[in-house]
């Protein structure tokens, strides 16, 4: 399932759209998208704009690192400025939205976005549309497949606080293993570092993507928290 990088209305850093107070921006598009940024000790997630909490985060999360979502759109409120955004929210079920308000959060631009097709084992960078990056990864295993979907990078770790096998570094991804429960991130998916060269391209892990040391390297500092990855079939 691939995301669907299609033209649409772009949004300021100041959280004012292009477009006017009829309709809601969408902030994807093929070679930009936003993220958003945490900034009290305490947000909400709601399931539409002023409707009913169901989750909360803080500023920081349970690895102790800035808590960050990808925007998918704004919703403008008066004088057209944004009043809340959607956003994808890192719970189980994959797939799960929901709206926090404009001023609980800073706008971010990326230019990034990552695609991952599980047929060649194979990942994508991509800046402003341009590839900047293809590197063979390994897969889940087939007890414990890769899930396709649409994530958002929503860490970067020492890979060296949760083992050898994570390699050199961690990106956390929004989404979760759904045949693993427990693990050193929590089940979540991940992209990262390997002990094990050897099995890069193989159908080896858990669900994660692993790479070599030196392309996740790359990815941790080329690739901001908040950049959307698609895995694919």
């Amino acid at each position: 399932m691939a995301v669907a990088f299609t033209e649409s209305i772009q949004a300021s850093d100041t959280g004012r759209t292009s477009l006017g107070c009829s309709n809601d921006a969408k902030l994807v598009t093929s070679t930009r998208s936003y993220a958003v940024d945490v900034r009290p000790r305490l947000t909400y997630v709601f399931r539409s704009p002023g409707g009913r909490a169901f989750a909360r985060f803080g500023r920081f999360n349970v690895n102790g690192v800035p808590t960050v979502f990808a925007a998918l759109e704004s919703v403008p409120g008066a004088r057209c400025k944004a009043a809340w955004y959607r956003v994808m929210v890192p719970l189980k079920p994959h797939g799960q939205t929901g709206y926090v308000r404009a001023p609980d959060v800073r706008l971010r631009p990326l230019r990034t976005r990552l695609v991952v097709d599980l047929s060649t084992r194979r990942l994508t960078a991509f800046d402003r549309g341009r590839r900047v990056l293809s590197a063979k990864v390994a897969i889940g295993a087939r007890s414990t497949p890769t899930p396709p979907g649409t994530y958002a990078v929503t860490d970067k770790l020492d890979g060296r606080r949760f083992g050898r096998s994570y390699g050199c570094c961690i990106m956390a991804l929004s989404g979760h293993q759904p045949k693993v429960r427990t693990g050193a991130i929590d089940g979540r998916l991940a992209i990262h570092g390997t002990d094990r060269p050897d099995l890069v391209g193989a159908r080896a892990s858990q669900g994660c993507l692993r790479a070599r040391d030196a392309e996740v390297r790359w990815l941790m500092r080329t690739v901001p928290v908040g950049t959307q990855v698609t895995i694919r079939r």
